[in-house]
């Protein structure tokens, strides 16, 4: 005699949808973990269908328009410059090939910001306080000609470079005498010398 048990069926059911979510999660950053991340240093061209301005400077303020947009699949952020005072983002409906430029932090939708981080420099961030030169500096991506001047100098002990349009017209550097503690800042950049 066959006894129909909807309780036991459904069980197995579950177990195994279960099993097959689970091996589907495992399997997205193997999938997807090269395309979905967004780099500092990297631009997407093409694909545009909207932009925006982010008065806060903050290239995670262009990731998270993109996130609330259902028609945004990938997004660029363009660093204020010399001829556009602020930031701006550009909303695409496409995923455009990611192209290196120092102009730009760009990723796809569901991604967070990955800033450049290694011991010698520090991306978006500040080290407030500790200022005893401040100078013009020529634009860079990583700050680099504030980091050589604070290596020439022997007093500096550390930097922070403010991008173009973060503090003024201009690329700004400043020179510390006391190491302070970092704190997030976009646009900035600071480093550590001796």
């Amino acid at each position: 005699m066959f006894v129909f048990r909807p309780f036991r069926y459904f069980s197995r059911l579950s177990a195994h949808i279960v099993a097959a979510a689970i091996a589907a999660v495992a399997l997205l950053p193997l999938t997807f973990g090269a395309t979905a991340q967004a780099q500092a240093n990297f631009d997407r061209p093409g694909g545009d269908y909207a932009h925006l301005e982010i008065v806060s400077g903050d290239p995670a303020a262009c990731a998270m328009f993109c996130e609330r947009d259902r028609r945004c699949r990938s997004w660029s952020f363009n660093y204020p410059s010399v001829k556009r005072g602020s930031a701006i983002c550009w909303l695409k409906n496409s995923v455009p090939r990611r192209v290196s430029d120092t102009c730009c932090v760009s990723g796809v939708r569901g991604a967070g910001v990955v800033e450049l981080r290694n011991r010698k420099i520090e991306a978006a961030t500040d080290r407030y306080g500790g200022d005893y030169r401040s100078i013009t500096v020529p634009p860079d991506s990583e700050g680099d000609h504030c980091k050589a001047a604070c290596e020439a100098d022997n007093r500096c002990r550390a930097w922070t470079y403010a991008r173009p349009g973060y503090v003024g017209r201009d690329a700004r550097c400043y020179l510390k005498d006391r190491i302070k503690p970092p704190r997030r800042k976009p646009g900035f950049i600071s480093g550590v010398v001796r």
